[in-house]
């Protein structure tokens, strides 16, 4: 049977051009790029927490990664370095080099180098710590919305909680529909081209990616930056041919696994915005509006979205611009299992 070092050795040893030293020492070492800050961030990944403990070794790399590179994204941050950390019930080498191969082509893919990490016997976990460079006060921060900003989401939100409860058995989806919901759900795309423009052209106030639920993720954006919200449900992408509407909205709103993201921008930046999107082949949704807590909303073109004093800080208004009343708004740890 192969030793730890020779299972890192064979399988996780890679070039490390992005660093002064790689693995096979107590410490990588890096350095950063001239008057960039370092943004650093991790996520653990648990087999029947996170994901199915027969889910294909290879997506499970990518997305082990790729739900990493992602909190950089977010950020505006660009990626550059992380460290994976492994817990594995057997040596296994056929997954291993499965599990690498998608870990590996996510790393090639948005310019990521491996610069160390550890492996122990244990139940199937896995976590990373992602490593990424954003100039001096760039940061696309939580605290950073402003009242008056739209709020935009990318690409099609629900699709990845779509796929899980098919996985489940709780929908049955056509094929074409079912391949992409899972793929949406086991190879996530981070959207690290759009954090990247959001920040570079001053586009966004705040941005966070959606992993627990569109709605308690933009919840940390108004908790952080002291600020109520409304969604308008009926901007959001609509249910898929067949799929039940109201399993849609849970999915939509309260799904997560995405790791789109959601942002905050002034009306002024909107042109800039739709050109963005069609730049770069991404949807992006202006979902929505900021504005100060208890507060009501002034302005004329965005029916719909004020603000009535005492408001709860984030609704969700209906095709009729009617609260919602909506019982789960995302994903918890401690309460939920895949």
């Amino acid at each position: 049977m192969a030793s730890e070092f020779d299972l890192i050795r064979r399988h996780f040893a890679r070039a490390t051009p992005q660093a002064v030293l790689g693995p096979g020492d107590d410490c990588a070492l890096v350095a950063p790029s001239p008057g960039q800050t370092l943004a650093i961030t991790t996520d653990m990944l648990v087999a029947g927490v996170h994901f199915f403990a027969d889910t294909d070794p290879w997506r499970l790399g990518w997305k082990t990664l790729a739900v990493n590179v992602s909190d950089l994204a977010a950020m505006g941050a660009r990626p550059r370095w992380a460290l994976l950390a492994g817990a594995l019930p057997a040596a296994d080498e056929s997954w291993i080099a499965a599990f690498t191969g998608g870990f590996f082509a996510c790393a090639e893919r948005y310019g990521v180098d491996l610069i160390g990490g550890d492996t122990t016997r244990g139940p199937l976990t896995v976590s990373v710590t992602a490593i990424g460079e954003v100039p001096p006060g760039a940061a696309l921060r939580r605290d950073g919305a402003r009242a008056g900003d739209d709020l935009w989401v990318s690409g099609t939100p629900g699709l990845a909680s779509l796929g899980l409860a098919a996985a489940r058995g709780r929908v049955r989806l056509d094929a074409a529909l079912a391949r992409r919901c899972r793929d949406a759900l086991e190879t996530p795309t981070p959207r690290v081209e759009l954090g990247l423009a959001l920040r570079e052209r001053a586009l966004a106030h705040s941005a966070i990616d959606v992993s627990d639920g569109l709605l308690a993720d933009l919840g940390h954006i108004l908790e952080c930056s002291g600020l109520a919200g409304e969604v308008e449900l009926a901007t959001l992408p609509a249910a898929p041919d067949g799929v039940d509407p109201m399993l849609w909205r849970d999915c939509l709103l309260a799904g997560g696994d995405d790791y789109e993201l959601v942002f905050s921008a002034p009306p002024e930046a909107r042109p800039a915005i739709e050109a963005l999107a069609q730049a770069l082949a991404l949807p992006l949704t202006r979902c929505g509006r900021l504005a100060a807590a208890g507060a009501p909303a002034t302005q004329a073109d965005a029916p719909g979205f004020g603000l009535a004093a005492g408001a709860a800080p984030l609704r969700v208004l209906d095709a009729e611009g009617r609260p919602l009343v909506l019982t789960r708004r995302g994903y918890d740890h401690f309460d939920q299992e895949i």
